[in-house]
């Protein structure tokens, strides 16, 4: 496994991250998500994300049991505030962010974060209000470091502005293959201010390992056949993304690896990217995927990948 740092912090994250998004505590039994953490450690994951809204709060629950016991200094842990927690409790006010980092501390069963993101931009709370709560909990010591997801490139240079408060070390977008929206704007802000990218989806949520054949049902253990963890995912099976998705096949053939593996390749080709999020169910969907870290695939297959997706990426 490499190694790379978020941003400007000091922090030295795993190429390959696991993610917790519609799986602990959601779609995925305690069993096998004690299994796909414990693979993690040995595969050399370092860094774990997750959120209070991932089953509202049944993610960060499931994570706190399984990481008592493990050295704290040994893992880097992120979590992230702003979806609603109950009718109430929602958005990044400074009631809210004070609220919800000290419940997902004793969920997460730890004195502090490693990260902690802004799960959206909050367009009711004043940013000023936002910044200065985020601040505070960082000089209080239950945050080392802060973070947004999904922030446009306006937002993202607004809080830059913004004097005497903690800056941001990472973008957590959504960003693949078939999701390049980040490159026009984000990614280049960012790389300019110190922050990293921590990208989710990287796979596509799996259309890009190649597992859903055009015109087949999807295989009964994957995600699009699960009731919990398939419902996002209607916009990635389409004929033409999958029939697409087929011809990148004999480029990862060539590259000597699997079709994951390309594709968390591709994302990790950019610098400003420090780390990809995976989700897994299993530890061999972890073996393999974490196996990407290091590869080096030629740059032109990439290219010719990007062309065959050409007309469906979302750019």
């Amino acid at each position: 496994m490499k190694y790379r740092q978020l941003g400007a912090s000091d922090l030295q994250v795993s190429e390959i991250s696991l993610g917790s998004w519609l799986t602990y505590g959601v779609g995925v039994e305690r069993d096998g998500a004690a299994a796909c953490v414990d693979a993690a450690f040995d595969l050399g994951i370092n860094f774990i994300d997750t959120a209070n809204a991932y089953g509202r709060g049944a993610a960060e629950s499931v994570l706190g049991d399984l990481l008592v016991g493990r050295p704290r200094d040994s893992y880097v842990l992120a979590t992230k505030v702003y979806v609603p927690m109950s009718d109430t409790d929602k958005g990044l006010s400074a009631v809210q962010i004070h609220k919800q980092i000290d419940a997902s501390l004793a969920r997460l069963k730890t004195d502090y974060v490693d990260l902690y993101q802004c799960h959206r931009y909050d367009v009711d709370t004043p940013l000023e209000e936002t910044m200065t709560a985020l601040t505070e909990i960082v000089r209080q010591g239950k945050v080392r470091y802060i973070g947004f997801s999904e922030w446009s490139a306006p937002q993202i240079q607004a809080a830059a502005d913004l004097p005497w408060v903690e800056r941001f070390v990472s973008s957590q977008p959504q960003y693949s293959l078939l999701w390049r929206r980040p490159e026009a704007k984000v990614i280049p802000l960012c790389a300019a201010t110190g922050v990293s990218q921590i990208v989710w989806s990287p796979l596509a949520q799996g259309v890009l390992s190649g597992k859903y054949a055009p015109g087949h049902t999807p295989p009964k253990d994957s995600r699009a056949a699960s009731a919990s963890m398939g419902q996002m995912m209607n916009n990635w099976l389409k004929p033409e993304i999958l029939e697409a998705v087929e011809k990148l096949k004999p480029l990862a053939d060539a590259a000597g690896c699997t079709l994951s593996q390309f594709a968390l390749a591709w994302v990790l080709r950019e610098p400003n990217v420090a780390s990809a999020i995976v989700g897994a169910s299993r530890p061999a969907q972890l073996a393999e995927n974490a196996a990407a870290s290091g590869l080096v695939i030629d740059s032109e297959l990439f290219s010719r990948a990007e062309s065959i997706l050409a007309g469906v990426a979302r750019m």
